[in-house]
Order: structure tokens, then C-alpha cells, then sequence
């Protein structure tokens, strides 16, 4: 059976936010790196909003949306043996803590980090209004981080991998500003979970997909680095 297919742009939250998530679970993919400003049209086929990540299982069904593609990779039906319960949650309480920080991000920060990167396209507002807006959620990771070491406990869940990603796009916007003065735990955790090998290897560079090319799958090593 062939395997599942990851349309992706290595640079996108959202993308890195979906090879995480299939990292974790050790599914493996082939993938698919296009150029934005020339999509390809089997991606437009699949999934005609042309935004990435967008995952096409073995049976055609296609994902669209980087968390659905995180959970799938998790989900129970994974044949590999993991312990999963601590990164979707262990209790109740970890499970609706996950979801909640993760829709602020989605919802309330991307928006004002949209913003932020991109001031000159919004000029109703300076760049340091849109950095204050945006920093609202970082004030709250900030205080979740310092109750414990990760965002909702003392181990690693769907929260963090899901997040990081537009913490280290935000943190990236002003290489002159110095996050770390303000939010220590936020920059510490960001350095641990960016230096790791997971997300190492979720930042591989892939050539640009071609129709005919040679599959190149995550899982693979032998990727253009």
C-alpha cells in the first residue's frame, strides 16, 4: 500500500506543527515540499484552498488541518506501541487545559503575531501595539511555565509541540529584541523544544516535489539537509 501523502512548506507553523505531530507517532509519509507561489496541482486537487499542511491517506481521504493530522498520528488506531496518554492528556482536566491553549493560539495569537510580522500591511496600528497584543498570550505561557516545566505539566503533551512552532515564528519577527528579559521560562522552553532531535528533524530541508520525482518519506534519513 502506498503511503499517506504530506503536502508541505518547511517554513509554515502549521506545517511544522503536522510533521511533529507525525514524528511523534512515527507515521510515515512521503513528502511532498512545494513553493507557495507555485502550488502544485495535485495539492490544489486534493484540497482546493491550497493552504499546507494537507495529508492524503492511503484510501484518498484527505486532512486539511494541521491539529486533525497531529490527532490522527496519535490516535489509537497507530499500530506502533507508544504510550500516548501523556502527550493527548492524562486526565480530564490535562485534556481540556490542551485544547484551550491551543485554541488561544490558533485564534488569539496567530492573528496579532499575523500582525506583528506583517505591520506594514496593517497599518491601522504600529508594530509595538500589535507586539503588546501578542505578547498577552506569551504573559500566559509565561505563568503556566512557571507552575511547571511544560505547559500543562511537568512532561511534554500535544500543547507544546503544537504551539512551539509560532512561539519560535514570533521570537524570530525582531532578532534584536530579547524575548528572554521578560519571559525567561518561555524563551528556556522554547530553546529545549527547538534544539531537540524531533524537531531537528521536522526542520529538514526537502527539494521542492515535481510530479515523477523519486518519494522521499519523513521517516527517511536520507533527506537534503
Amino acid at each position: 500500500m502506498p503511503l499517506p501523502i504530506l503536502y508541505t512548506f518547511r517554513r509554515c507553523p502549521y506545517a511544522m506543527r503536522a510533521r511533529l505531530g507525525l514524528l511523534l507517532g512515527q507515521r510515515n509519509v512521503d513528502i511532498r515540499e512545494i513553493t507557495l507561489k507555485a502550488k502544485p496541482e495535485a495539492l490544489l486537487q486534493a484540497s482546493p484552498k491550497g493552504t499546507v499542511p494537507v495529508l492524503v491517506l492511503s484510501d484518498g481521504q484527505v486532512i486539511s488541518e494541521s491539529l486533525e493530522i497531529m490527532r490522527w498520528a496519535l490516535s489509537s488506531n497507530n499500530p506502533l506501541p507508544h504510550a500516548y496518554p501523556p502527550l493527548l492528556g492524562q486526565t480530564v482536566d490535562e485534556q481540556e487545559q490542551i485544547a484551550h491553549l491551543i485554541h488561544q493560539n490558533d485564534h488569539e495569537f496567530k492573528p496579532w503575531l499575523d500582525k506583528y510580522k506583517y505591520a506594514d500591511r496593517y497599518p491601522a496600528q504600529s508594530q509595538t501595539d500589535y507586539f503588546r497584543s501578542a505578547s498577552e498570550f506569551l504573559n500566559t505561557l509565561e505563568t503556566y511555565l512557571n507552575r511547571h516545566r511544560y505547559l500543562v505539566n511537568d512532561q511534554l503533551s500535544l500543547a507544546d509541540y503544537a504551539i512551539v512552532p509560532f512561539i519560535r515564528q514570533f521570537n524570530a519577527v525582531d532578532p534584536k529584541r530579547d524575548l528572554s528579559l521578560s519571559y525567561p521560562r518561555l524563551m528556556a522552553w522554547l530553546n529545549e523544544l527547538t534544539s531537540s532531535e524531533i524537531f531537528t528533524q521536522a526542520m529538514n530541508k526537502y527539494v521542492i516535489w515535481e510530479a515523477g520525482q523519486s518519494q522521499i518519506s519523513l521517516l527517511d534519513i536520507n533527506v537534503t539537509r
